[in-house]
């Protein structure tokens, strides 16, 4: 019996021998330390204030991620006692003791901005979120009426004694633990109880206009129940009431000798994702000892898990706040993405594609050209088949909607639906069960191994110049999912070819995920798990070996993440040899940079920004022929050894040159968004001119936008 944690990831291999781990950053230390980038933006005056307050949440929303993830890992490798050492020689009690002490100095921070100044901040411009001794009498009124109409039907307390044991608790739910005196009408008098808030219930509600003495007047669920929670307990009196929230192990554990059925096993296993394994406690700053330490205990935690926190314990819940509030002053300048030219006429959308390779830069080219593609295939005679791969997509989405109308149209439709996407798998799963009603083909990639990459292709009857009929691949490749949401807030690449060689790669990935074989020899992509880390490691190689031999050399890549310990060995011994490599790394990053006698010639920077960075994008000079590949996949294990990812090249010169200029010099000139990595593993600001400021996105909403 082989138990794998199909959605977590093993530990770190060890360092190669000729690098001692002294020369490997921390993986979790490093992505704490992207955090605080984050984090940065909410602080910094030049961000529009509802962005702050984005920006703000968006660190809460990441550190949920991280504790229900990682720190969740690093629990459970402890509690197995494994001795497993990770990449820079650390073994997991220490990663623990190290990233507790950093989250809890970053979340101090964190709730000290939002109190200090961002809420002031708000507060000065009309939006507040009024405290309970802020309200007045027309206000309370209003309040009081809310919650005997809104919350009390459905909020259920529940006092603990023998015959009503401690709740179940939902992961990241929000809860209210509450110390009472005095007996009950049946004489009980446990002394405390627990209130748990529906996820019905909206955690902020605003006030209407005229209660509110400003524009936009705020409050609380938690301030709500503090207030009339009393009125859940009659003839009893309240001590204390005390919000708190526990965080969980969202990892999904299947075992991937013995399933039968994947699909039926995660359906399965998605409702225990709630009640997993305690990680952290969140509680209120005020929340006595007493009460602390009686949580602490119901949920198997310690003093090191638990964070007293000076707000709401759920600041995620502010990200819907920006939204609500029409004030276009206080938020980024929108944009209306642009459109190709060799799109904006066109007609038939194939026809286009016929013409030449058409390069889509989101978010600051619309997606739209995919949605149309897709729409047009559905409903286009000649198309015969569609192929594609599902990785996060949303649960209400065109896309898919396009597939549905396809395979009734009688289109042979197979998609590649990943059921292991984290947190989108019950979405997933809805999908493949509709396609599959309506007669699709769906199949679930490989056992243990995530379908990452980002693949459609249609199949098209067509006339050849001879007169004779002929099947034409038309491909659709990308750096990004097939999410028309995140599309609009993730830079990623997408290539339209119909390029006969690439669709033929492309048609023969395909094959591998949806039949049985070895696997071929693929004519441009590089494919993990098979050729991709090996043909960046030859590529890196190569650039060294020009470098030794007096030539001209150069590296450029972007990514989310570079962890993989013989690609940055071989990053380190290409810098050695004399080559100039930047990487353009947004997040986690386990190599260290400028590191004399090491890495001196080696740079990273980080790009935080509006939109989230997410392409993937990786140049080597190759003696001139300059070979520049878009990919799926970051320079991690992972995605190098187990997942079924792509590089695909860009060969037409003119998108080549496009991709050099706005997926990476662009990125090098910024000194507005970037972070560069010093070689004590800190980043450090880049100060740019004043004269002379180049912030890279706003560069290239200015160049691509409508």
């Amino acid at each position: 019996m082989n138990l794998v944690a199909t959605t977590s990831e093993a530990p770190a291999r060890q360092a190669p021998a000729s690098f001692p781990p002294e020369y490997f950053q921390n993986r979790e230390m490093s992505l704490l330390a992207f955090q605080r980038r984050v984090l940065w933006q909410a602080r910094n005056p030049r961000t529009p204030l509802l962005e702050r307050l984005r920006f703000l949440c968006i660190v809460s929303s990441n550190l949920d991620e991280f504790f229900e993830i990682r720190l969740a890992g690093v629990k459970e490798q402890i509690k197995l006692g494994s001795v497993a050492i990770t990449t820079d020689g650390k073994t997991a009690q220490e990663v623990y003791r190290m990233v507790s002490d950093e989250t809890r100095a970053l979340i101090k921070e964190q709730y000290a901005l939002l109190n200090e100044e961002i809420l002031p901040a708000l507060a000065s411009e009309g939006i507040r979120f009024l405290k309970r001794s802020d309200w007045n009498v027309e206000q309370r009124e209003w309040i009081r009426d809310f919650f005997f109409r809104e919350v009390m039907p459905v909020i259920t307390p529940i006092g603990l004694d023998p015959s009503h044991p401690f709740p179940r608790v939902l992961n990241k739910s929000l809860n209210f633990a509450v110390e009472l005196e005095g007996r009950d009408a049946f004489g009980r008098s446990s002394g405390a109880a627990i209130v748990q808030a529906p996820r019905v219930l909206p955690r902020v509600i605003r006030l209407p206009r005229e209660l509110g003495e400003c524009e936009y007047a705020f409050v609380f669920l938690s301030s709500i129940v503090h207030e009339f929670v009393g009125e859940l307990f009659a003839g009893m009196k309240v001590l204390g009431c005390y919000q708190f929230r526990v965080t969980r192990n969202s990892n999904l554990f299947v075992d991937e000798e013995e399933v039968k059925n994947l699909r039926a096993k995660i359906q399965g296993e998605l409702p225990q994702r709630h009640f997993g394994d305690a990680v952290r406690l969140e509680v209120a700053n005020s929340c006595s000892d007493a009460m602390t330490q009686f949580l602490l205990g119901q949920f198997n935690l310690t003093e090191t898990d638990l964070y007293r926190v000076a707000g709401p314990v759920n600041l995620v819940r502010l990200m819907q706040v920006p939204d609500w509030v029409l004030r276009n002053d206080l938020k980024f300048v929108p944009f209306t993405p642009g459109i190709p030219k060799s799109l904006q006429k066109c007609q038939c959308i194939f026809d286009s594609i016929r013409a030449g390779d058409i390069l889509l830069h989101h978010p600051y080219q619309s997606f739209n050209p995919v949605i149309d593609l897709l729409e047009q295939s559905a409903v286009d005679p000649q198309v015969v088949a569609i192929k594609m791969t599902v990785y996060r997509t949303g649960t209400d989405s065109v896309l898919m909607q396009s597939l549905l109308r396809a395979a009734q149209n009688g289109k042979d439709v197979t998609v590649v639906v990943e059921l292991m996407a984290r947190f989108d798998e019950e979405a997933n799963i809805g999908w493949a069960t509709r396609l599959e009603e309506v007669g699709a083909h769906v199949v679930y990639g490989v056992v243990g191994y995530k379908t990452h990459a980002k693949m459609l292709m249609i199949v098209r009857r067509e006339e050849s110049k001879a007169g004779s009929s002929v099947l034409r691949r038309y491909v659709h490749l990308g750096t990004g999912n097939y999410h028309p949401k995140t599309a609009r807030l993730y830079s990623d690449f997408g290539l339209l070819t119909c390029n006969e060689e690439i669709g033929a790669d492309t048609n023969e990935v395909f094959k591998q995920l949806t039949g049985l074989g070895r696997a071929q020899t693929l004519k441009h992509l590089w494919q993990a798990p098979f050729t991709l880390q090996p043909n960046v490691v030859a590529a890196i190689r190569a650039e060294a070996e020009a470098a030794r031999a007096g030539k001209r050399s150069r590296i450029i890549a972007k990514m989310n993440s570079l962890l993989e310990p013989e690609t940055i060995a071989t990053l380190y011994e290409a810098s050695q040899a004399g080559v100039k490599i930047d990487l353009i790394v947004r997040g986690v990053c386990g190599l260290r940079a400028g590191v004399k006698g090491l890495s001196e010639n080696i740079t990273v920077r980080s790009i935080i920004g509006r939109q989230l960075e997410h392409h993937r994008v990786f140049y080597f000079y190759a003696g001139g022929e300059e070979r520049l590949y878009l990919s799926s996949s970051d320079w991690m294990e992972r995605n190098f050894f187990r997942r079924i990812e792509l590089a695909f090249p860009v060969l037409d010169r003119k998108l080549k040159r496009r991709v050099i200029s706005e997926g990476l010099q662009v990125y090098l000139n910024d000194n507005t968004l970037a972070w560069d990595l010093g070689a004590d593993g800190v980043y450090h600001q880049r100060r740019g001119s004043r004269t002379s400021p180049h912030c890279s996105q706003e560069e290239l909403i200015e160049l691509l936008k409508a």
